[in-house]
């Protein structure tokens, strides 16, 4: 039976005898009101002019000023009041935009990032400054909401009617769209380094303004867009309910959603113009709002959750913001981007909202596709075929660089006879070319075992905490200057990497490592993280971002066969373990109960499971470095070729995973030749496709 905490965690309306009255949900609404206020004017004596509380008071009061000759009016109206003003306004519309989303989608996972905005408007500022476009500083904020704007057109089009029928498939394409389009911004940030040093730091969100100006124009287009979203909190209630009562009671399903969506674009791209992109305000905001409703049972109507959204988002920004500066100083805190408190601020919010869900909510499975392989004799050529694929694939990356050879070549090669600087591009080549492969399958191995674990069709080994883990180990020991070169970088990136699985275990365990609290615990713990990560890389010499990027971004530069022998072994050892387990994944991706009525333990085998693939995805950044997405499409490609059987999709899971990450290496090696693309970047462009294509083939 669900509890009012976890209905309202699930964005449903409670029964309307359970409501009490509305003077509840604006009293709650009023005391919002206040604490944003209150933190707001905390805010306004923060600087780094001096100018204190007393001055301001005096100011304000017509009273004589005693500041040294400090300007305290200038100051407030020229620094202060902007900031305070960016703030506000990001954090309501960021909030608005969330709670919008994660009702039209039913899923407490949306997010404004959701729809690619912020990738879209940070991928198009990248591309602006990579290649040196002159444009005009009033008109940065034009381009960014464009490239937002653009990006939710695209994720819109790309999801086609499912938009209308099914929020899980809206955030699968959302979730494509927007890694290809923060690995092309990664990799504008590492090929023209010189002209997009300073976008890193803006990346990660900066309420810094030049002046007051932006803030003010921004405000009646939020309050506008506001008008629009509580006009449709009605038909937002009854859907709810679900698509089928509403549309039996009249609500017109399609429009409503699509005019939410749009609003929530909007207030997204107003917040990207502002402040760049802030990660987990339109994540955390609505999900506290939601978590207020299940006391205060008239705040679930939207009516008065939206607004409550909003102020939330306000407090949070207003709150990291003003607590970063009270901690590292004014001057201190200048340059660190708001997104970096914001989103570690987030993080905890997340995790103890994780450890407050007592049921693991609505079932979520992956899109349903059409499968060819239904017969073994169709599995096997399935099988065959991906085998000839990565045979290929591989003989092709041996042969493809900046130097292209032949077969002959290799023959030599493997003969011992081969010219020096043949033999010399093939020893760099093979043992690349094997990495990528080992890798890929490691972790394709991961993603399959992870979303039916999990049963989430988002969840990767990222949610592990495998990739946050690893790159803050990797940012440490790059920032930190210490000596012990690669392989002191690597030792810390698995270390870390396997201690954030270990503590995200710890906290899912308690109540019974429910799917949902380890998805929204591994997502807390990335926020942080990450956070930290960003933290390290702007304190120190922004030269060495490009360096730590490529680590990030994954590449097999550098390898060598001792590189990858863990990654082998380990291959060798899970994929017969998890062959074994598959009848009782089979069960484990279907629902808690069914699991145990047939004497199988969920907890055991989610955990087993679990351990597995993050030593898989911790093995994995041995030999190629912080790779994502494969984990997430690999196991897609794979249940829609063969189907959701485990005995089937792990093993073309793994050849797929192969094959993706050795044809990106390739890519990567001869694209830009003779510089280099990483190949986690060139995944995410070559696979976006792909993924997209299988969302596509399930329209029906």
């Amino acid at each position: 039976m669900s509890t009012p905490r976890t209905t309202a965690l699930r964005g449903e309306t409670p029964p309307r005898s359970e409501r009490g009255g509305g003077l509840a949900g604006v009293a709650v609404l009023a005391v919002l009101l206040v604490a944003t206020t209150l933190v707001g004017m905390w805010h306004l004596t923060q600087g780094t002019s001096g100018v204190g509380v007393g001055d301001l008071v005096r100011h304000l009061t017509g009273a004589p000023e005693s500041t040294g000759g400090a300007p305290v009016g200038e100051i407030l109206t020229g620094s202060r009041l902007p900031r305070l003003f960016a703030g506000v306004a990001v954090g309501f519309a960021l909030g608005v935009a969330g709670a919008l989303l994660q009702s039209v989608t039913h899923n407490t996972l949306a997010s404004p990032d959701t729809l690619a905005v912020t990738s879209g408007a940070y991928f198009t500022l990248s591309l602006v400054a990579a290649f040196g476009l002159a444009v005009p500083l009033w008109a940065s904020g034009a381009v960014a909401v464009v490239g937002g704007l653009a990006a939710a057109a695209l994720v819109l089009l790309l999801a086609g009617r499912a938009a209308g029928t099914t929020g899980t498939r809206l955030i699968l394409a959302g979730s494509a769209t927007a890694m290809a389009l923060d690995a092309a911004t990664a990799m504008l940030l590492i090929l023209f380094q010189t002209s997009t040093t300073g976008l890193y730091a803006w990346g990660s969100g900066s309420l810094a303004q030049l002046n007051i100006d932006a803030s003010v124009r921004a405000f009646p287009l939020v309050a506008l867009v506001l008008c629009v979203a509580l006009a449709l909190s009605r038909r937002l209630d009854v859907m709810n309910l679900g698509d089928d009562a509403a549309a039996t009671v009249g609500v017109p399903i399609r429009s409503t959603r699509v005019t939410a969506v749009v609003c929530a674009v909007l207030l997204t791209g107003t917040a990207v113009t502002l402040a760049g992109p802030i990660a987990f305000v339109g994540l955390g905001a609505p999900v506290l709002a939601r978590l207020i409703a299940g006391r205060v049972r008239s705040l679930g109507r939207h009516l008065l959750l939206v607004p409550a959204a909003g102020l939330l988002g306000a407090l949070l920004i207003l709150l990291a913001d003003a607590t970063l500066r009270a901690v590292q100083g004014a001057d201190g805190a200048a340059s660190i981007p708001t997104g970096v408190p914001t989103a570690l601020l987030g993080s905890v919010v997340i995790v103890v909202l994780a450890l407050r869900l007592r049921d693991t909510g609505r079932l979520r499975r992956p899109p349903p596709a059409r499968v060819a392989a239904r017969s073994r004799r169709a599995f096997l050529l399935v099988v065959l075929g991906a085998v000839v694929l990565l045979a290929v694939a591989a003989v092709v990356g041996v042969l493809a660089g900046s130097l292209w050879l032949r077969t002959g070549d290799l023959v030599l090669w493997v003969q011992g006879a081969a010219p020096d600087l043949i033999g010399q591009a093939l020893d760099d080549r093979f043992p690349r070319v094997v990495a990528a492969v080992l890798a890929g399958a490691a972790l394709g191995l991961a993603g399959c075992v992870v979303q039916s674990a999990v049963r989430n069709p988002l969840a990767e080994p990222g949610v592990l905490g495998i990739t946050a883990g690893a790159g803050l180990g990797a940012a440490a020991v790059v920032t930190s200057g210490l000596s012990g070169g690669r392989p002191l970088l690597i030792v810390a990136a698995v270390a870390t990497g396997l201690a954030t699985f270990a503590l995200i275990a710890v906290l899912s365990w308690r109540g019974g490592f429910l799917p949902d609290r380890f998805v929204l615990i591994g997502i807390g713990c990335g926020y942080g993280l990450s956070s930290l990560t960003t933290f390290l890389l702007l304190r120190a010499d922004p030269w060495n971002t490009p360096r730590i990027f490529t680590f990030l971004s994954g590449t097999t530069y550098g390898r060598t066969l001792s590189d990858v022998v863990p990654v082998a072994v380990a291959l060798v050892i899970a994929l017969p373990l998890l062959l074994a387990m598959r009848n009782r994944l089979d069960l484990l991706a279907v629902d808690e109960d069914t699991p145990r009525i047939v004497g199988v333990r969920p907890v055991r085998t989610r955990f087993a499971a679990l351990t597995v693939a993050a030593v898989l995805a911790a093995l994995s950044v041995l030999a190629v470095g912080v790779v994502g997405f494969v984990g997430l499409v690999a196991p897609h490609l794979a249940r829609s070729l063969v189907g959701a059987r485990h005995g089937r999709a792990i093993p073309v899971a793994m050849l797929l995973g192969g094959l993706l990450v050795c044809v990106a290496d390739a890519l990567g090696r001869t694209v830009v030749a003779p510089a280099q693309v990483p190949a986690g970047l060139m995944v995410a462009l070559v696979g976006a496709p792909y993924f997209i294509w299988v969302l596509r083939q399930s329209r029906a």
